[in-house]
């Protein structure tokens, strides 16, 4: 007999329960699974909740960079994430080996090396500070005024945040694959069918469609600015998932998801390979589990708790 959604969603709080565990999710995660975790939010948020939880287990409903962060931060849990295969664009656009490389061949320039969190625990323990998007011009500007500043691996997050501070920086040239699929073109139709709506867009856009929006900023601040919004109709251009949260946390706006050339909305496969058949298999079998040396968990630690504590 199959397995129901209300079936599904008892057994893996009857897990949860036994395993002491906690669930967290991004907000770019499918509905269901947003519902069922202790928390939703933002890269910054679900840092702070895993360097915070009490319980023996964090099951991860993110991407893989995200449960190695909770791991980095929680050696002793047991960190699951239910498809280990659920990777992210901006962690391949630059491998640890190619940034030591490029480190080593300008040591010369003694980069203070800045890295958005969407990266692997390789590239973290060779940085300096991590930042959300929620916080890399606070990051930036407690950046030593002395040293040159290599941002990786975001280049449009690194040069909203150059607009933003003021501060020169050398980009790596990453980037979020589904955020660069928003056009000017895509927004502007959209615009045009919602002539007042107000447009809200995340910084890991191109600066063709950041130029476009009313405000830019990360998918938590999203959330006061869709309840404040003097508009009933916002266009909300990021990860299609964050509309589930929005909807719930404003229920009097018109969301519209802002469209790329291609489609009416944007899913990213790496968030949506999370279902919840495999979180309660990953609660069951405690597995996959994030592991790494503890060399590179100690190195990669350091400046997440820089980017916390300069973030308080």
């Amino acid at each position: 007999m199959a397995t129901t959604s209300i079936d599904l969603k008892e057994e893996i709080l009857r897990l949860k329960k036994e395993r002491n565990a906690v669930i967290l999710a991004h907000n770019y995660q499918v509905g269901e699974i947003q519902d069922i975790a202790d928390y939703v939010g933002d890269s910054l948020g679900l840092a702070y909740k895993a360097q915070e939880t009490d319980c023996d287990v964090i099951a991860f409903c993110g991407v893989h960079f995200m449960a190695e962060t909770a791991k980095i931060l929680n050696p002793d849990k047991t960190v699951v994430l239910p498809d280990k295969d659920a990777g992210c664009s901006l962690e391949q656009s630059c491998p640890a080996d190619q940034l030591e490389a490029f480190l080593k061949e300008n040591a010369e320039k003694n980069y203070y090396v800045i890295a958005y969190i969407n990266c692997s625990a390789g590239v973290k323990a060779l940085c300096d500070v991590i930042c959300t998007s929620g916080n890399a011009v606070k990051i930036v500007n407690n950046a030593p005024e002395d040293r040159p500043i290599l941002f990786v691996p975001d280049a449009n997050l690194g040069a909203w945040v150059m607009e933003q501070t003021g501060r020169k920086m050398d980009l790596w040239q990453g980037s979020c694959y589904v955020h660069v699929e928003f056009t000017r073109d895509s927004i502007n139709k959209i615009k045009e069918e919602y002539p007042d709506a107000l447009v809200v867009a995340h910084p890991e856009c191109t600066t063709a469609v950041r130029l476009l929006a009313d405000e830019v900023c990360s998918t938590e601040k999203m959330v006061d600015y869709c309840k404040n919004a003097p508009v009933k109709n916002i266009i909300v251009v990021t990860e299609s998932g964050m509309l589930h949260r929005l909807q719930k946390e404003a229920p009097d706006k018109n969301l519209i998801a802002g469209p790329t050339d291609k489609c009416a909305c944007n899913d990213c496969r790496y968030m949506k390979m999370n279902t919840m058949e495999k979180l309660r298999n990953c609660l069951r079998d405690l597995a996959p589990t994030v592991e790494m040396p503890e060399e590179v968990r100690a190195r990669a630690e350091a400046p997440i708790l820089r980017m916390l504590e300069q973030s308080k």
